[in-house]
This record gives structure tokens, sequence and C-alpha cells, in this order.
């Protein structure tokens, strides 16, 4: 069916002539009588009666012109949506991310994207550390939070994240500026689970140090291990995004050989695909708000610095 023979239909019907018609759709009355003459050919019934110099809808051109109505309406709807989607104001971004990013980082961060950018449905995709990569490269995501330690993706930086060792007021510990990873050999250690990434990473750094650590307790929320340093039950280790103390604990920066232990996040996307404008909108606004709102940035500012990574970031 061609929608402007039916915009022709409709506006007549409007006006009761194809002058004015003709006027208001910029077409001649030759072009819109031959459009007229097409689509009662097209229905299989008239649609307008002449009366002296005026046209009248016959009864099937007045229950026609109620569905084309309706019908054009979708269609502008249609375009109005595709010139959106188009321009970056309405569309769908997937994010994956850690929960514990999610929790202490985005739920900061996406009210102030929504109020900027209303039409963008912002969905988080909750998966592990070692899977977020995949995802990317699967396609399931637009953009990933996850270590800048892994250059196959190009990404913004976002902020350092740190390891602190959490321990009571009254630990020996507890009076250092930083502990070296060595200091924790014959400590009792609240770790989480070789899930995360900073797990591995103070695994790795073990390994380094020589150091064989003595696991007391494991899991998958830092808040436990945190509830348990303050009752002494061991030394926790928790990345600064999830540092949330009372007066009674210490957050102790972890390094070896005097440099801290950790990585900056970073947002990642696919290169191999293309970038439409609200997602690059979302990564610009995101890396600018990092520096200053990242979590456990009042800790870090006490750890030694860590590097920027050299690779594909800016």
């Amino acid at each position: 069916m061609n929608l402007r023979a039916l915009r022709m239909f409709v506006a007549t019907a409007d006006s009761g002539g194809l002058g004015r018609a003709c006027a208001q759709l910029n077409l001649s009355q030759p072009a819109a009588s031959r459009q007229i003459h097409a689509l009662e050919s097209e229905f299989g019934v008239p649609l307008f009666h002449r009366v002296g110099r005026q046209l009248q809808l016959t009864s099937a051109g007045e229950s026609l012109l109620r569905h084309s109505r309706r019908l054009l309406a979708d269609a502008d709807e249609l375009s109005e949506q595709a010139r959106a989607l188009k321009g970056g104001r309405r569309a769908t971004l997937k994010v994956s991310a850690t929960p514990q990013l999610t929790a202490s980082f985005l739920t900061s961060f996406l009210p102030r994207h929504r109020q900027r950018h209303p039409g963008i449905d912002v969905q988080l995709i909750e998966r592990s550390a070692g899977r977020r990569s995949n995802q990317l490269e699967r396609g399931e995501t637009d953009l990933v939070l996850m270590s800048a330690s892994d250059t196959r993706f190009p990404g913004r930086l976002l902020f350092p994240l740190h390891l602190f060792a959490v321990v009571r007021k009254g630990h020996r510990l507890a009076h250092r500026a930083v502990v070296d990873i060595a200091e924790l050999a014959d400590e009792p250690l609240l770790l989480l689970s070789t899930t995360f990434g900073t797990r591995v990473s103070f695994d790795a750094a073990c390994e380094i140090a020589q150091v064989v650590p003595r696991v007391r307790f494991e899991c998958t929320a830092a808040h436990t291990l945190i509830g348990l340093a303050a009752v002494d039950y061991g030394v926790a280790v928790i990345p600064s995004i999830a540092l949330a103390l009372d007066e009674s604990l210490r957050a102790l920066p972890i390094v070896l050989r005097g440099a801290s232990i950790g990585h900056w996040e970073a947002v990642c996307w696919d290169p191999r695909r293309l970038m439409p404008a609200y997602v690059e909108a979302f990564v610009n606004e995101l890396a600018a708000y990092a520096p200053n709102a990242f979590p456990g940035r009042k800790f870090v500012r006490r750890a030694p610095p860590l590097p920027k990574p050299a690779g594909p970031f800016r």
C-alpha cells in the first residue's frame, strides 16, 4: 500500500476537495487524482462522491478513513522511533559488571544517566569476572566493566582498585601505614572466593612473594569477611570498592615489595562492532564520573599509586 496515496486520501477527506489537499501536500492535481484512483482500485470500492466542486466520502470511504488515520499514525510513530534510534535518543544498552561493581558504583551513576537520556534503557547483566570478556566476544553485551589487565578489548580507564587488609584496631598490624604481603604469612586469612578477580591478584602476589596463605574462611560476600574481621576471627582481604568500615576497624593497603596489589577498572567494548552514539555517550559520561565518585576512593588515597596500564586504553 502506498502511504503517499493514503495521505492524499486523508487530506482530501479533511479538506473536502483536491485543491486544498494538493496545496497541503505540495502535489499537482493530476498526480493527486491518479493516487486517489489507484487507491480506489486497490481497495475495490469508491472513496468519494463528486458533488459540484466538492468531494464527499462514500460510506466505504468513511469506514476506511478511520483505519487510514490509524495506519498513518502508526507509520509516523515507526518513523519517529527509527529517527530516535539513529540519533541515540531511544535504545537498549546492555552493560555487564560484577555484583560488587554494580552495587558500589553503577547504582550511583545510573540515575544521572537516566535523567540525561530518558529514552535509553540500560539493562544490567550480572556475571563473574572471568566470564565478562566472553560476553563481549559473543555479542551478548554492549559494554563490560572489567580489569584493564585484559588488553584484548579497547576501553576507557575508570579508577584504580587496590587490595586492603582489614583488621581490628588492637591487631598487631593496625598501626602500619601499609602491610607487606609477606607479613600476612602467619595470619588466618578471610578471603573472597577464587571466582573474584581480586582473589586471583592476591594469589598471584602470594606466589611471587613465596607466601603460602593460611586460608581460614572464604566466601562471596565482602561484608561477611569484614564482619568476621571485626570479631578478630582473622584478617580480611578486601578490594577497595567493597570497603565500608566502622570505627573499630582499620584498612591497610597490601603491598608487594612496596607496590600496591590491584588493577585499574575500565569500561570496554568490542572494536569489531559499530559503536552507536548512545553507547559512546554512556562511556564518556561514565569515564568523566568515575574519578571523583568511585567506591573506596578515600582509602585508595592512602595506598601507593597504581600505574596506569599500557594498551588500548585512554
